[in-house]
């Protein structure tokens, strides 16, 4: 972990988690691949999750009274399942394995939005069954490689929520997921105390991206803001499939 390399990714990842956890559309999705570049993903992961805990706080900060307390109640029991389900799978399931899969599921349902249109009629309400299973799916490719983004739009997207609710909601959700992440993590070995020292060298980049991302979603109109959503969610769902496809 040195060299103009290393450090340019390193950069570019922790500005891409604090714009994510600003409410940027899954712009936090690329941190990974990117850090990827230069060293293994495994690696990657467990370097990036404390760089996330820290961001996620001021995430929390800045959407501290926009976000959605039914959708995050039906969501979160799910993930902490889902958590604990990719806990209990480390060792057996590849990650290449769940990156085609949560990118299949990605691509289906932004194209969908896409050939189809997003009608303007009435907003769905957030179920308890599909807010469960899509919580669940959520946790555990967000603990195998930091993707939950497609499983948990795929979930709030009909839902329509405002572009800040939807953003603060996001915020919260995955800040109580990355915190939890962090036993398991810490138990597999990934946050060494190598990983810890560049993270905190990246965790005040990060907390200034969080700020530009805030300022980024006041200033959108609400129709951009969702269109990004779902082609970010097109363009990473796909990038997710490639990448696992060719590991």
């Amino acid at each position: 972990m040195d060299g103009p390399g290393f450090w340019m990714a390193a950069v570019a990842a922790a500005v891409c988690v604090g714009a994510g956890k600003g409410g940027i559309p899954i712009v936090g999705m690329l941190s990974v691949p990117i850090l990827a570049l230069t060293i293994s993903p495994v690696t990657a992961a467990g370097l990036l999750l404390p760089v996330y805990v820290v961001s996620d706080m001021f995430g929390l900060w800045a959407y501290r009274r926009d976000f959605d307390g039914r959708v995050l109640a039906i969501i979160l029991p799910g993930a902490m399942a889902g958590v604990a389900a990719g806990w209990a799978a480390a060792s057996m399931v590849p990650e290449n394995w769940v990156r085609i899969l949560v990118g299949l599921i990605g691509v289906i349902f932004a194209l969908n939005l896409i050939l189809r249109g997003n009608p303007d009629g009435p907003p769905r309400r957030a179920a308890l069954g599909p807010g469960l299973f899509w919580g669940a799916v959520t946790g555990f490719t967000s603990f195998v490689s930091h993707s939950g983004g497609p499983p948990y739009q795929v979930y709030t997207l009909p839902l329509k929520m405002t572009k800040t609710v939807f953003a603060g909601t996001s915020t919260i959700a995955f800040a109580v997921i990355n915190a939890v992440k962090l036993i398991p993590y810490w138990h597999l070995g990934q946050l060494s105390a190598a990983n810890m020292k560049v993270a905190l060298m990246l965790m005040p980049i990060a907390a200034g991206a969080v700020f530009a991302g805030v300022w980024l979603v006041k200033i959108l109109p609400d129709k951009l803001f969702f269109r990004l959503v779902i082609w970010a969610l097109l363009i990473l769902s796909l990038q997710l499939v490639w990448t696992g496809w060719r590991g």
